[in-house]
């Protein structure tokens, strides 16, 4: 079985005693990580997380597109787009590959279809965005109960909008956890998809604490995350029950 790079959410994983995230990033290195990411980083100072990434020999892999716009509302695209680029420069100052964005909340007043054709045409501007600086938009479908009224909740639904999308650089991000909430059985929906993934998330269900800790077969989940020829980042995005580093060992076994 392929051994994926690990990449951990240092929003969640290491810290404890409210460590400031340079802390995070350098207790990140000494588990024997390959990689961090976060969600924001307009509150960070990008050039000391920037430091402590290269100290530590860990890629930066991904973070959020900033501010947050509701890309199923066509009325805002432009908005978006300024977003995007803000975040595309910032990525690219420090390494970083990928930038994420969700839908935003569905519009009832808006056909489901005219919903759909703004993400398309967000997810096409904001991947050419990101293309100029030789970086992914990934797409993150997430579920209705952590998340209500979310507009694109199901992988199907997300992997057909980026297929439409059509453009290299816009992928889908794969979040187990959310799958599994979403009532999928995790790992199938993505079966023979693997070009259109650009990264998956891992968290247990229920709790979104780490894997070991709910009903996800993981032993399975990455057998056919290796069928489908997913060959990326798994990103720890999940709130650790105790110890972060206490926290890699199952999955690290399940890898093994």
């Amino acid at each position: 079985m392929t051994r994926f790079s690990r990449s951990a959410c240092i929003e969640w994983l290491f810290a404890e005693d409210d460590a400031p995230v340079t802390d995070r990033i350098r207790r990140a290195a000494e588990a024997g990580l390959d990689g961090v990411e976060f969600w924001h980083w307009r509150d960070k100072d990008l050039e000391a997380v920037g430091e402590a990434a290269h100290a530590g020999g860990l890629a930066i892999v991904m973070m959020l597109v900033e501010p947050q716009v509701p890309i199923v509302d066509a009325r805002r695209l432009a908005e978006f787009a300024e977003a995007a680029e803000e975040s595309a420069r910032a990525a690219a100052t420090l390494g970083c590959a990928t930038l994420v964005v969700a839908s935003g909340e569905r519009l009832p007043e808006v056909p489901v279809a005219e919903q759909d054709t703004a993400i398309v045409a967000a997810l096409r501007a904001g991947g050419e965005i990101a293309g100029r600086h030789g970086l992914t938009l990934l797409f993150e479908p997430l579920n209705d109960t952590d998340h209500p009224h979310c507009f694109v909740t199901g992988t199907d639904h997300g992997l057909r909008l980026v297929d439409e999308a059509g453009l290299q650089g816009v992928k889908l991000l794969y979040d187990v956890y959310h799958s599994a909430v979403m009532g999928e059985d995790p790992g199938v929906p993505i079966a023979g998809k693997a070009d259109l993934i650009g990264h998956v998330h891992v968290a247990d269900h229920v709790g979104r604490h780490e894997p070991g800790t709910g009903v996800i077969d993981w032993s399975t989940v990455l057998r056919r995350l290796n069928e489908a020829g997913y060959s990326g980042y798994v990103g720890l995005e999940y709130r650790p029950t105790a110890n972060s580093v206490a926290s890699l060992a199952y999955l690290e076994a399940a890898m093994a």
